[in-house]
């Protein structure tokens, strides 16, 4: 739909606001990423080029998380500039109602959603995986350890234990307990590594196989075997990227492999509504920032309402990150630990309408 000449001139304030926002939020996050990156300059051969390699990597993902922060306080200087320049008090005289001023802004909004869904979906996984591999890699580090043993990972009716994840996703110490449908332990296998070749094809080499059969034990010793496993390079790959930086995709495949494996899933179950409601919350901010443009500046000076949509937005970030932890631990319905924050917001938006409107 095309946007009409005001809408124009709104989009364009809006959206110059929002992006010399975000761009300062981003240069200060960077900043104190790079100073916490410091500490582990040194480590194996990780120097200061990794480091800022790193730091650059993690800006997709940090603007996906500070997207409606920016959004809310970019469209509320933007809109008080313009109620100071009285442009929307003329835009009210001239018969504005609104619910149409909120339809502009909504227009608007789309972009910002359309912009969030892509940098969380398609450039902040990638982008977060390269770094956390640059990482390990510069480090010689291990992608996880879980506990003193390694990672475990249940695989049908075999218990998967990798001493150590490399960071190309292939194994070195992994033993593998497999049990029947009597749950009965029938045969342990150790392997000095694992190395993924095609879709459920592992290729082990320096294999020791003790099978388990009645009275007997039998003891086989084998230079490299095939192994069919539904572990993959993408399962192992959520050990590097939280759930909150996973692509839908991976996020949905990691649900069924844990639900295929009897396995909890409500921390992915809620990342995964998160990454489908979070771009709506862009829309939300900007409906929270039209009632500070509805009102006069001797109610606030600019400062004092960019001062407020800043502690607005660190209250809604800090929100998210409550209930989804909440719902985590309590077993919430994941649709609603996810989409509650945006909506607490929402309804805070159309109750500050409201007041403005009957004033």
């Amino acid at each position: 739909m095309a946007l009409k000449i005001y809408e124009r001139h709104l989009a364009r304030e809006v959206f110059s606001s929002t992006a010399l926002v975000l761009a300062a939020f981003l240069m200060l996050f960077a900043f104190f990423d790079l100073i916490h990156e410091l500490e582990s300059i040194g480590k194996g051969g990780y120097q200061l080029r990794h480091a800022l390699g790193y730091v650059t990597l993690t800006v997709p993902g940090r603007l996906y998380e500070i997207f409606p922060i920016g959004v809310l306080i970019g469209t509320l200087y933007a809109l008080t500039i313009l109620a100071r320049h009285s442009e929307i008090t003329v835009l009210r005289a001239s018969g504005l109602a609104t619910r149409e001023f909120l339809v502009s802004l909504g227009k608007i909004g789309g972009i910002f959603v359309a912009l969030t869904f892509i940098v969380g979906e398609f450039v902040a996984p990638p982008a977060e995986k390269a770094a956390q591999q640059l990482k390990l890699q510069t480090q010689g580090a291990l992608v996880a350890q879980e506990f003193r043993s390694g990672l475990w990972v249940k695989d049908e009716r075999a218990f998967i234990n990798v001493r150590e994840v490399l960071p190309d996703a292939s194994l070195r110490s992994l033993r593998i307990f497999e049990f029947n449908d009597k749950f009965e332990l029938v045969s342990i296998s150790h392997a000095e590594r694992g190395r993924y070749v095609s879709a459920g094809n592992w290729s082990l080499e320096g294999v020791s196989r003790t099978r388990l059969g009645g009275d007997k034990v039998r003891v086989e010793h084998e230079a490299q075997v095939s192994w069919k496993s539904a572990l993959n390079p993408d399962l192992l790959s959520v050990l590097m990227v939280i759930p909150e930086r996973m692509s839908l995709v991976n996020l949905y495949l990691y649900i069924q492999h844990l639900s295929g494996n009897q396995q909890k899933t409500d921390r992915y179950d809620i990342a995964l509504w998160k990454k489908l409601v979070y771009p709506l919350a862009a829309l939300v901010m900007m409906a929270l920032a039209l009632p500070f443009a509805y009102m006069q500046d001797r109610m606030g000076a600019v400062s004092v309402r960019v001062f407020t949509g800043i502690m607005l937005g660190i209250g809604f970030h800090m929100l998210n990150g409550l209930f989804s932890n909440l719902g985590a631990i309590n077993s919430w319905t994941p649709f609603i630990s996810a989409i509650t924050p945006s909506f607490l917001f929402f309804i805070a938006a159309g109750g500050m309408l409201w007041w403005i409107e009957r004033r």
